[in-house]
């Protein structure tokens, strides 16, 4: 099924510290509320990465097919379009790496729920399929949500709400309102990193039918969308610390918004969408690092 340097060049492994932000901060949450627990913290890790890996994987094949990984394509070159992996090869490392995440959510929703909740187990399952299917459909088939101006909105909904809120709930089978804001707030920020590629492959994409929100809205209004996305995601951290009274000292994990206001302040000024590759990664690790410090303030000022 290839050679190992062709599945780790699909699998896109500098995406997984942001896909990581929302079970960090959902654990952060349910810390605070007194819940945690080491295994389930490890096998949601796990189950992310499944979902995320998946979600690579499949973009790389729709994105392949349908022509938009080209040489007009600015990045890293994509395991399909470079030729390291075949269309069937690549089709088989999906359903592989399907089957794999799948097995570690049954084992997670278990975990957290055993056989006592059997209603809070079927909405989990639901989820985890819906999970596969918004991997997949993102770039593949006819009607990928990805080449209609979708995406952003599923990054939202399943990076954001399920990745930080569903955590939340695998430990304490609550939700609370106050725990919208940071959930909220990494939505945004998942929502940030990908709006950053797109404005990175903007005339590729328009070139190729994938109308992405900033095709759609052009190029200097997807820098202001992006603005947008940054401030209002530090204005709801801002808000959950006033509102759960968090005194300067436990608050010192907004620092990682520092760079990324540093950031703003670049692709402001940027004109050519080719010099926004290496902003990509400034924006994952800065949300990774807000979840980490996140998560330390809670452990350390409860």
């Amino acid at each position: 099924m290839g050679n190992v340097k062709a599945w780790v060049q699909a699998a896109r492994l500098r995406t997984l510290p942001l896909s990581l932000s929302g079970i960090i901060t959902g654990s952060a949450l349910a810390v605070k509320q007194g819940f945690f627990e080491l295994d389930i913290f490890f096998l949601a890790l796990l189950t992310t990465i499944g979902f995320q890996v998946t979600s690579n994987f499949a973009n790389d094949y729709g994105d392949g097919v349908k022509g938009t990984d080209n040489e007009d394509r600015i990045g890293p070159a994509r395991a399909l379009q470079s030729g390291l992996l075949s269309r069937a090869v690549l089709k088989k490392g999906i359903i592989l790496s399907i089957a794999i995440t799948m097995l570690l959510a049954l084992t997670l929703i278990y975990l957290a729920f055993g056989m006592e909740h059997l209603l809070y187990i079927a909405i989990f399952f639901i989820l985890g399929i819906l999970s596969i299917w918004a991997a997949i459909k993102y770039t593949v088939g006819n009607n990928a949500y990805g080449y209609r101006g979708l995406g952003d909105l599923f990054v939202f909904l399943f990076f954001g709400l399920l990745g930080v809120l569903g955590c939340m709930f695998l430990y304490t089978k609550s939700l609370d309102a106050v725990s919208m804001l940071p959930a909220v707030a990494i939505g945004l920020l998942c929502v940030a990193v990908l709006n950053l590629n797109n404005l990175r492959d903007v005339v590729s994409d328009g070139k190729h039918g994938k109308h992405t929100l900033v095709v759609k809205m052009g190029f200097e209004n997807g820098k202001r969308y992006h603005f947008l996305l940054i401030v209002i995601a530090l204005l709801c951290f801002l808000a959950y610390v006033w509102i759960e009274q968090f005194n300067w000292q436990q608050s010192f994990f907004l620092l990682a918004f520092v760079p990324l206001l540093v950031h703003l302040k670049r692709v402001m000024a940027t004109v050519d969408p080719g010099k926004l590759d290496g902003e990509l990664k400034k924006v994952a690790l800065s949300t990774f690092l807000l979840a980490v410090l996140f998560f330390t303030a809670v452990n350390i000022f409860l």
